[in-house]
């Protein structure tokens, strides 16, 4: 199939194929339900989302569904789209020139994080990434209503990652692999939260070391002490990483 795209989009639907299998890999699906979306770039604001019905790992980048802002799909396919994931990618996709990419989970630690007053604690390391940076969307009931669009992009606002109160997290990035680390380390973060919630009182770091990791994460090589280093490439690395361990266990996402 890779003949009717071209190699741009090709490639980029081989990239979201492999976030799809690597979110069923790492149990953050919830059957056929949540999206991970994708933008082709161009004035058009397309963009690619999951074909409604199918269980993440049996999603591969021929079978992805094109779709317009309005929810039209702009070449034939024999799937439909899920409503919900139009309205809540759609609104972001179109606000965020950033927001190429697109995560949305219901993943138990995520929905328990998600239902805790006081959201994401920075309680180890891996949350630290996220400190200072993560919206709240309060719950509206299930994402149909148009009218929801503006309130879920005003609480995102210029953040990384969101958690939608009683619903569940969303990621953005520029870049598939960007993204899908994203919702990595956030579910990681939410993982450990709750299990530390579960052994008693929490020793939560002070405020200036918690700002100082978040910097390392986010833009390390920038403001870098003496005798501190960076890691610039970690992002690559791990992405590379990733893509061999789907050669080795669901190559058929390339399809």
């Amino acid at each position: 199939m890779s003949h009717a795209y071209s190699p741009q989009e090709w490639q980029l639907r081989q990239e979201l194929a492999a976030c799809y299998r690597l979110i069923a890999h790492y149990r953050m699906t919830d059957l056929i339900f949540t999206h991970l979306s994708l933008r082709i770039p161009g004035p058009e604001h397309h963009f690619l989302i999951n074909p409604y019905g199918l269980m993440f790992e049996e999603i591969t980048a021929s079978n992805l569904v094109k779709i317009d802002l309005h929810g039209n799909k702009v070449e034939a396919s024999p799937y439909p789209v899920n409503p919900a994931g139009f309205v809540i990618h759609s609104a972001i996709h179109s606000a965020r020139e950033d927001a190429q990419c697109v995560l949305h989970t219901h993943t138990k630690a995520g929905c328990a994080v998600a239902a805790q007053t006081c959201g994401l604690l920075p309680v180890n390391q891996i949350s630290m990434e996220f400190y200072g940076r993560v919206g709240y969307h309060d719950y509206e009931g299930i994402a149909l209503d148009f009218s929801e669009q503006q309130r879920l992009v005003a609480d995102l606002g210029d953040n990384a990652v969101m958690i939608l109160r009683n619903h569940g997290l969303l990621t953005v990035g520029e870049s598939v692999k960007q993204a899908f680390l994203r919702m990595y380390y956030l579910e990681k973060a939410c993982e450990i939260q709750v299990t530390a919630q579960a052994s008693g009182n929490l020793l939560l770091p002070p405020e200036e070391v918690c700002r100082r990791t978040e910097r390392q994460f986010n833009a390390p090589g920038q403001g870098v002490a003496e005798g501190e280093l960076s890691d610039l490439d970690a992002v690559d690395f791990a992405w590379a990483a990733l893509l061999r361990l789907l050669d080795r266990v669901a190559p058929g996402y390339k399809d």
